[in-house]
């Protein structure tokens, strides 16, 4: 058998503007307001978003002001690249690694566009090798974390030896909109905010987990659950009110089968390590995975300090089980774009 990509070391950074939910819904009910002829049915979302406060990259006038493409393409390139650096640096550090060291390099993002990728604009800073090789991924949205991880893990293992770097950052806040009058964009405003993780993966080594196995679920006939609609100005969220219950209709049977696939028994896993997309749908993967109210502890604490980041917003879930005390079998689950269910088995080493 091949030997099992193990966990070195996980890390995650934040931008340096810190926003209030309270500040925020009140920028949004100025700007909004006077446009949006439904605003008082959805302001309501503020409140029960689950989100206390948050990062940004850009302090919150920014976001009240018009920005097109160049603009908000300006600020992935520079803020994306800082904080990419951050993560993967601290990563590195706590695995005894430096940037020459590191073989593969896995960067996940969906939330700007670089050509080139974010991992070539880090080469120099990050001292990586010249044959290094880089994996950018984009479009898995919220799934891109655990999905992310799957692929960093079967790289480990398909080269024996090599170290794996996983980079997901995400400026989540660059897509909200001023200018767009949906309720889907008052959700985000209510939800979005940007981070990174990094995660050092090696094969045959020691670590503070292994991965027993992965998988991922894409329904058909779901392509307008979530994703991106492009326009002059930037992204616009795509944002179906129907998710928490698609969820709770169809995760389970989905999960289920994938489970089964990857030969782990439901019965031996002891925590489920989830995305906090939102606070429906938190209580959504408690209902399904028959889990006591409230049991996903750490997702709701991660999604009022740090809201939804997208891709890392997860692995900071890892994060806080991590220093609370990894017990012996979890299962990472996310769910994004295609429409997708993504899911990782950790046994901690």
């Amino acid at each position: 058998m091949s030997p099992r990509a193990a966990l070195l070391s996980l890390a995650t950074a934040v931008p340096p503007h810190f926003l209030e939910q309270k500040d925020i819904a009140a920028a949004a009910r100025k700007v909004l307001a006077g446009q949006f002829g439904d605003f008082d049915r959805v302001e309501q979302v503020f409140e029960t978003a689950g989100v206390i406060r948050r990062h940004a990259v850009r302090p919150l006038d920014w976001y009240l002001e018009p920005h097109g493409w160049p603009d908000r393409t300006d600020v992935y390139l520079k803020c994306a690249g800082d904080l990419f650096e951050e993560a993967a640096r601290q990563a590195l550090a706590q695995a005894g690694l430096a940037g020459r060291d590191v073989d593969i390099v896995v960067t996940v993002s969906s939330t700007g566009i670089a050509t080139p990728s974010l991992d070539a604009r880090l080469l120099d800073r990050l001292a990586f090798r010249e044959d290094i090789a880089r994996i950018p991924v984009f479009g898995l949205g919220c799934a891109a974390g655990v999905s992310g991880l799957a692929l960093a893990a079967r790289l480990a293992v398909g080269s024996p030896g090599a170290v794996v770097l996983l980079v997901a950052v995400e400026l989540c806040t660059l897509a909200v909109r001023p200018d767009k009058l949906t309720a889907a964009n008052v959700v985000s405003t209510a939800l979005f905010a940007d981070g990174a993780a990094a995660l050092v993966l090696q094969a045959g080594t020691t670590g503070f987990a292994t991965v027993a196995g992965a998988g991922e679920h894409t329904w058909r006939n779901t392509l307008d659950i979530m994703g991106w609609d492009v326009d002059p100005e930037g992204f616009g969220v795509i944002l179906a009110r129907a998710l928490p219950p698609f969820a709770e209709t169809h995760l389970g049977p989905a999960l289920a089968s994938l489970l089964d696939r990857i030969a782990i028994a439901p019965s031996t896993i002891d925590r489920y390590v989830c995305h906090p997309g939102g606070p429906k749908i938190i209580t959504a993967f408690e209902q399904v995975l028959q889990l006591p109210p409230g049991s996903l502890d750490a997702e709701r604490a991660v999604l009022a300090t740090h809201g939804n980041m997208s891709a890392p917003t997860v692995l900071f879930v890892l994060e806080r089980v991590l220093r609370a005390g990894l017990p012996e079998r979890s299962l990472l689950i996310a769910m994004g774009p295609g429409f997708t269910l993504s899911s990782v088995c950790l046994d901690r080493s």
